[in-house]
């Protein structure tokens, strides 16, 4: 059921998702390249009152992933984002030729999904943009994420 209703507070989407990462200057160069080179994420400058906390952020067209620095680092293995990608295949390629393991599912008829994970074990779903048929996830209309409720 929905409480949505006239004047309620409403969640339009997601701003950002955080992963975790280690420190160092080493760190901040794998992230750099397979956030930056090989998936093809912008980066973003941090804010000046945020920069001394390390890490790195990066951009897509709507949305941002922030790695931050955790002091006693553990990959996210089970939990992650899921990346939206256009052009599917080629990326596939991409990241077997920068040596990431991928491992494609076929659990959802009608969608295209991989899984990969960053250069600190942190799990990444990548789905492609270009949908083969019916998504049967509940209540997602468009390969975009939004909901037709």
């Amino acid at each position: 059921m929905s409480a949505a209703g006239p004047g309620r507070p409403t969640v339009l989407g997601i701003d950002h998702v955080q992963l975790a990462m280690p420190a160092g200057t080493e760190a901040e160069v794998a992230a750099d390249r397979f956030y930056g080179e090989v998936l093809g994420l912008a980066p973003v400058a941090k804010p000046v009152a945020l920069a001394g906390r390390g890490g790195r952020w990066y951009r897509t067209a709507t949305q941002q992933v922030h790695l931050g620095v955790e002091e006693r680092f553990r990959p996210a293995t089970k939990a992650h984002p899921g990346l939206l990608v256009a052009g599917f295949d080629g990326l596939l390629e991409l990241l077997a030729a920068a040596g990431v393991g991928v491992e494609v599912d076929t659990a959802l008829p009608g969608v295209r999904r991989a899984f990969v994970a960053d250069p600190f074990g942190n799990r990444l779903e990548l789905l492609a943009a270009e949908r083969t048929g019916g998504d049967e996830r509940s209540g997602i209309d468009e390969p975009t994420g939004r909901t037709g409720r």
